[in-house]
């Protein structure tokens, strides 16, 4: 708990330092991350935890690599890349999801693959999902498990071996369903448009 706790106050303080650095105002990283400046105070602040969105957000914004604020590292192979098993960047965010980042050693990446694992939750099944939204596209296909995708108005429900293709700057959330987790490749592929 007190490492992730670590982690947490590391990962702001490296979005702190680039907004300053950048002279970017907490109000237009507010509005980037879709969140009030209130918020996003209190994620600067390591207060909250992180949602892949809001990292994945920020990181747009800094035009930096999503690794650089989670680790202060830049990625620095360019060629290819192999990630053994169980071996990927992990990742905690929204609770209880774990995800492995796959391509964390490639540098300029076009897209961010995750092995995404969603807890089963019973409390959560007949609840509204928390849509997220963000820029580019993803890509998901269920390996284990089944999934309950919200796409705002409608509702799917992925098994072992469907995928869902979508633009990520529409409202967009899920939970495993089915009584048991479910395991998942997430590949989030970036705005190709973005500094053209």
């Amino acid at each position: 708990m007190q490492e992730q706790l670590n982690q947490i106050k590391e990962i702001a303080q490296r979005i702190r330092t680039l907004r300053e650095i950048l002279e970017i105002p907490t109000e237009q990283l507010a509005k980037a991350t879709g969140i009030s400046e209130e918020e996003y105070l209190e994620h600067e602040a390591g207060k909250r935890d992180f949602s892949f969105t809001f990292l994945y957000n920020c990181a747009q914004v800094f035009e930096v690599d999503i690794i650089e604020l989670l680790t202060g590292e830049s990625p620095r192979l360019s060629f290819y890349s192999i990630i053994r098993k169980d071996t990927g960047l992990p990742m905690k965010r929204r609770q209880g999801f774990t995800y492995q980042h796959l391509a964390y050693r490639f540098s300029d990446k076009v897209a961010e693959p995750f092995l995404v694992t969603a807890p089963y939750f019973e409390e959560e099944q007949n609840q509204p999902i928390h849509l997220s939204r963000h820029e580019g596209q993803e890509f998901d296909f269920i390996l284990k498990g089944e999934l309950k995708v919200q796409m705002e108005g409608h509702t799917e429900y992925l098994k072992a071996g469907d995928a869902i293709y979508y633009d990520s700057g529409h409202g967009h959330g899920m939970i495993a369903t089915g009584g048991e987790e479910c395991v998942f490749l997430a590949i989030v592929m970036k705005d190709g448009q973005k500094g053209e």
